[in-house]
This record gives structure tokens, C-alpha cells and sequence, in this order.
């Protein structure tokens, strides 16, 4: 009877934590130390982050690959490429992964380059796949087939493998210096190899004009002007050139220079798809400008899109005096105006189409871009760097869903799981379950009683490793699937969701199931953090008819007028606006730094206000967007 209980107990305490009797011994976890070396790592202590990963791989045989392939890295990057090889030695190359694998040929590589041996080296990486490699070893693969290929004195293609590094950095100044490499490869090139490799339009294409321009027009702006008219969305013209020459003053992406217009367009649509938002906006915009002082009133005009192309309602407002234009709304008209003739006066277009760039245009809307990098820059500032995703299995909730994956792991933080719900369900138990790993502990049960034959006393367990919880809902779902979440033992995992989670007005009968949910919005949203005669409240007979999808709508309106006088400065001094502190990047959309707040008592009580930070790169987050 004595050996039996004890089988019985020691199955439990390893298949599952449910059982009421527990062995005293100390049972291990990998999981601690496992984060304990990845920060060693990221300080740059590689050798004891090496000597951890090694002592993990002995103690999980379950897991070894993986432990002895990040001791082979860690010790690859203490410079010790002798003891990384004798780590290889130890993994098992028929049981590997297909990511392993490839991750094994990249670090053959790295060592091979360590030794000098380049045509080595070229012969593991071209084995390799990169679509295995998850993002950090695509970054590796790359950086390592670059020097291979400068090793072995072929320049061109030591350039083409920066080209494919370049958007996978998330760093600014990481691309800078990648680009710089570029040049410089490009550089040793001779001259009438250029002639034969012009004629075309694609990346490498710019580069190799961009080197030629450099050599023959002796650095003038005039040269660098017409290259970047040829190439306009090429990536050396997002902030590179500038910092190239060192000259921040010098605009060549956008070559935007706006001054007090005396006479305003704003092209907008009055009927159609985006007929209802363009009203909002455009009271919005009305209510900023009845604010100025009549004498610094500039005129102003409004044009209808929908009744004639872009191209043409803007070269009519031209016409008729126009200096400044605002819009057009809709990604398809902005896209007619860029792909037009040069744009002779300003547009300041509300919304955003990624990698999209043209001299005199700026995007400014209320991305979704811009919510995802504010709140998972929260939870990362609150000290969370291992998450789970919850989203609606719509298109819209996978968009924002892969926005938030991306940003969060721009940061060097592990996404655990996603798992999507149906949003017309009053049930989202089976997703929260999958999310929690509860399903899993049912089966470790269901394992155990099979195996003893016997009913015991179970207890579900959800996953341990989960730091913080994303949520994407609007409200009405929310109010659902949060209880529901809570309910399934999310215990006291921290929540926090985009803007959509909140109305924008205050609702604590309501909202006091999205108790604790942390969120950040637009200022104006907020009584306590957008105050004056533009304040939510005091236009409250403005916007009191209009839907909640709408609403924010209102703030875009306002900021759209009172940033004129802003534009030229933003990247020196942001500007406190409805929609956020707005700043301006390299691709000259004007970025929005928003308000945090949290759920109490069913109100949104604000953290303090969040410091002035510059905007990220986005290269890694671009995607479809709303309006």
C-alpha cells in the first residue's frame, strides 16, 4: 500500500499540480533560470548566460536542442567559437526541429567565419532557410552571408544580403549603419558596372544609382533631389541621406516646407463610404477654427472627393488660391494624389498608407499603429516581457493582432500564445482555455486517472509562465469575455487592451466588468487630461448624436487645424494635441503618443501622463489600417 501511494504521489507532482499530497523535495524549473540567461544575455554576459543554458540542457533532456543551441550561441558571441563547437557536440542532429536545424547550419557558420573560413562558411548558410529561422537568427543568417560574401571579394553580393538585413532591424541607427555597409560595398564596384544595372526600379536598383550619384554629382542636393524622385519609397530616403550627411535640417524624404497659409483646402467626402466620419471630422475641424482670433482666421474651403478624382479637386483648390490642403481621407484617394503629378503646395492627408512617400505630403490619422506601441510599451514598462493574445477572429481582430505581436516583440519581449474568439459567441470558454494551457491540465488528469484506474481529487492548473494578457474587444464583448477570463483563473495576471476596449464615455454600471483593464486612449477622451473650449465636454452638443465608432473623430477634426502652425517644428517639439503628443518620423506621418488609463470602480482612472519619447521605426509594423 505505502509503494503504491508513493507511485501515486510522485505521478502527480509531475504530471500535475491538482493532487492534495505533495513530495517536499524541491522539484527543478528550468523556467527561472531560463530567464535569468536570457538576461544575461541581453547585459552581455555571455559566458555565464552559456554556462546557464548548459545546465538547464542537463537537467530538461525533454528540451536539450534548444538549451545547447543558445549555450552554442551565447558562447559563439563570448568570441569563444572553440567551446561553442564542442556544445554542438552535443545535440542530436536527427532529432532536431527544421528550426533548429537551420538555426545549427547558421551557427556552423558564424564559427567558420571565426576561423576565416568563408567558402565554409557560404556552403552551411546556403543549406539554410531563412522562413525556418525565427526573426533574431534571420538577422544573424544575414549579417553572416554579408561578411561571407565581403570575405570572398564579391561586394555586389555582400550588399544584396544587407538589402534583405535592412527591414529586419528594428533599430533606426542599426539600419543607418547597415545602409552605411551597403554604400560601402557598392562603392568598390567599378564604374561601368553601374551603367548595366540602372534601367530597372527595385531596391538594390536605388542603391546602386543612389552610389553612383554620390560619386558623380560630388554630394549636391540637386543630384540627391533627382535620385530621390526616381526612387521616392526607397528606404535610404526615410531619414538615412540626412543623417548620412549629417544635416537633420535637410528634408529630402518630403521636402516639406509650410508656412501660415493665408487660405485652406480641405478635401473631404460628402457622400459614399466615408460620407458619415468625413461630418464628424469636419465639425471637429470647424469647432478648432472658430477658436482663432478672426483676424488670424486663414480662409478656408472645403471640396468634395467624391464628386471628382483627387488629383483633380486638388488642383482646382490650387486654383483657387489654396496654400495648405487637408486630406483626402480615404487610403484610395491618398494613393491617386501620390501616384500624381509633383505636389506643388502641402497635403496634409488623413490617414496612413505604410511605406508611402512623395514631396509635400504628410499622413496623420488615428492609427492603429500608434495604439499598439503604446500599450505594449506599457506593459513592457510595467516589467512584463512574457505575454498571451486574445483576439477576435475577424480580419480586423487578426490586423490588430499581428500589430501587437510585432510591437511587442520590436521589444525583445515572447509572445506565448494567441488564441481567437468568435465575437458573435456568448461562450469563449474553449479559446481562454487553450489560452491558459487549462486544456492541456485536463489531459494530464484524464492521463493520470487512466494509468492508477482510480478517481483523485483534481484541481485545473493554468500555465505559469504568463506575465500579461492582451485583449483586443470593443466594449460590448469585452463585458463578456473579461468575466469569462477571470473566471477560468487568469488570477491576477495584469490585462491590457487597446482603445477599443473603452466607448470614450463614462459608463461605471457597466463597465465595472472591465474592472482593472489597462488601456491608453487619446487625451481628448478624458475630462481630467484634455481640458478647455475644445474639451469632450465642453462640445458636448457637437458630438452627442454621434456613434461611438465616430467619436474619436472629433479630436482628428481639432488637431487637424491646430497642427498647421506645428508642422514645420514637430520633429524638434512635439506638440500636446487632442489625439495625443504628436511628433512627426521618417516617413512623415505625424505619430501620436496617447493617455493610459485603467478600469477602477468601472471609470478610466489615468496613470500619470506618460514622457515625451521619440517614434519608433515602423519598417517591421506596416500593414492594412482603418478608416
Amino acid at each position: 500500500m505505502n509503494r503504491y501511494y508513493f507511485i501515486l504521489v510522485i505521478f502527480c507532482s509531475l504530471l500535475f499540480s491538482g493532487c492534495t499530497k505533495r513530495p517536499t523535495a524541491k522539484i527543478y524549473q528550468p523556467t527561472e533560470n531560463a530567464i535569468a540567461a536570457k538576461y544575461l544575455h541581453r547585459q552581455g554576459q555571455h559566458k555565464k548566460a552559456a554556462a546557464l543554458y548548459q545546465t538547464i540542457a542537463k537537467n530538461t533532456p525533454s528540451q536539450q536542442n534548444q538549451y545547447n543551441l543558445l549555450a552554442a550561441e551565447s558562447l559563439i558571441q563570448s568570441g569563444d567559437s572553440h567551446a561553442a563547437l564542442i556544445q554542438i557536440a552535443l545535440i542530436d542532429s536527427n532529432t532536431l526541429t527544421l528550426e533548429q536545424r537551420n538555426r545549427l547550419y547558421v551557427l556552423y557558420a558564424q564559427i567558420h567565419l571565426s576561423n576565416g573560413e568563408a567558402e565554409l562558411a557560404l556552403s552551411q548558410l546556403n543549406q539554410a532557410k531563412t522562413y525556418n529561422l525565427a526573426l533574431a537568427q534571420q538577422v544573424t543568417f544575414y549579417q553572416s552571408l554579408a561578411f561571407a560574401h565581403s570575405l570572398t571579394d564579391n561586394p555586389l553580393k555582400s550588399a544584396k544580403a544587407r538589402i534583405a538585413l535592412s527591414p529586419l532591424l528594428s533599430d533606426t541607427q542599426q539600419q543607418y549603419k547597415n545602409n552605411r555597409a551597403i554604400l560601402a560595398s557598392l562603392n568598390t564596384l567599378p564604374s561601368e558596372f553601374f551603367t548595366e544595372h540602372v534601367e530597372t526600379t527595385d531596391t538594390l536598383a536605388g542603391w546602386l544609382a543612389l552610389s553612383q550619384a554620390l560619386k558623380t554629382n560630388n554630394n549636391s542636393e540637386e543630384g540627391l533631389l533627382k535620385w530621390q524622385r526616381t526612387y521616392p519609397q526607397h528606404p535610404a530616403n526615410f531619414g538615412f541621406l540626412q543623417d548620412y550627411f549629417g544635416k537633420p535640417s535637410i528634408n529630402l524624404t518630403a521636402n516639406i516646407n509650410i508656412n501660415q497659409p493665408n487660405s485652406v483646402a480641405i478635401l473631404l467626402p460628402e457622400s459614399g463610404r466615408f460620407a458619415s466620419a468625413a461630418r464628424v471630422i469636419k465639425k471637429g475641424f470647424l469647432a478648432a477654427y472658430q477658436q482663432v482670433d478672426g483676424r488670424l482666421q486663414p480662409s478656408i474651403r472645403f471640396y468634395d472627393t467624391a464628386a471628382s478624382d483627387s488629383i483633380s479637386v486638388y488642383q482646382q483648390a490650387i486654383s483657387e488660391g489654396a496654400e495648405l490642403v487637408i486630406g483626402p481621407l480615404s487610403k484610395e484617394n491618398i494613393q491617386t494624389l501620390a501616384s500624381g503629378p509633383e505636389l506643388s503646395i502641402p497635403v496634409l492627408a488623413l490617414n496612413h498608407i505604410p511605406s508611402l512617400s512623395k514631396n509635400n505630403l504628410l499622413q496623420f490619422g488615428l492609427s492603429p499603429l500608434d495604439d499598439t506601441q503604446q500599450i505594449t510599451e506599457k506593459a513592457s514598462r510595467d516589467g512584463h516581457h512574457k505575454a498571451v493574445f486574445l483576439a477576435p477572429k475577424t480580419r480586423q481582430g487578426r490586423r490588430i493582432a499581428t500589430f501587437l505581436t510585432k510591437s511587442w516583440q520590436a521589444m525583445g519581449n515572447t509572445v506565448l500564445e494567441t488564441q481567437y474568439y468568435n465575437a458573435r459567441s456568448n461562450n469563449f470558454s474553449r479559446p481562454i482555455r487553450n489560452l491558459l494551457n487549462l486544456n492541456e491540465s485536463n489531459r494530464r488528469y484524464k492521463r493520470i486517472k487512466r494509468f492508477l484506474n482510480k478517481n483523485i481529487q483534481f484541481t485545473e492548473k493554468k500555465r505559469q509562465d504568463t506575465e500579461a494578457i492582451f485583449l483586443v474587444a470593443s466594449p460590448s464583448t469585452g463585458r463578456s469575455v473579461y468575466p469569462q477570463l477571470r473566471f477560468h483563473r487568469s488570477g491576477n495576471i495584469p490585462v491590457y487592451s487597446t482603445a477599443k476596449i473603452y466607448t470614450g464615455h463614462t459608463n461605471s454600471s457597466r463597465d465595472i466588468d472591465l474592472n482593472t483593464i489597462i488601456f491608453c486612449d487619446i487625451p481628448w477622451i478624458f475630462s481630467q487630461s484634455y481640458s478647455g473650449a475644445l474639451s469632450k465636454s465642453a462640445l458636448r452638443d457637437l458630438w452627442k448624436s454621434t456613434p461611438n465608432k465616430y467619436l474619436r473623430l472629433v479630436a482628428l477634426g481639432i488637431d487637424s487645424f491646430n497642427i498647421i502652425n506645428h508642422i514645420g517644428s514637430l520633429a524638434a517639439s512635439p506638440y500636446v494635441g487632442a489625439t495625443g503628443v504628436l511628433s512627426i518620423n521618417n516617413e512623415n506621418r505625424i505619430t501620436r503618443q496617447l493617455t493610459c488609463a485603467k478600469f477602477v470602480n468601472g471609470r478610466a482612472a489615468l496613470f500619470n501622463p506618460p514622457k515625451i519619447i521619440k517614434p519608433i521605426d515602423e519598417n517591421s509594423l506596416l500593414s492594412d489600417e482603418a478608416i
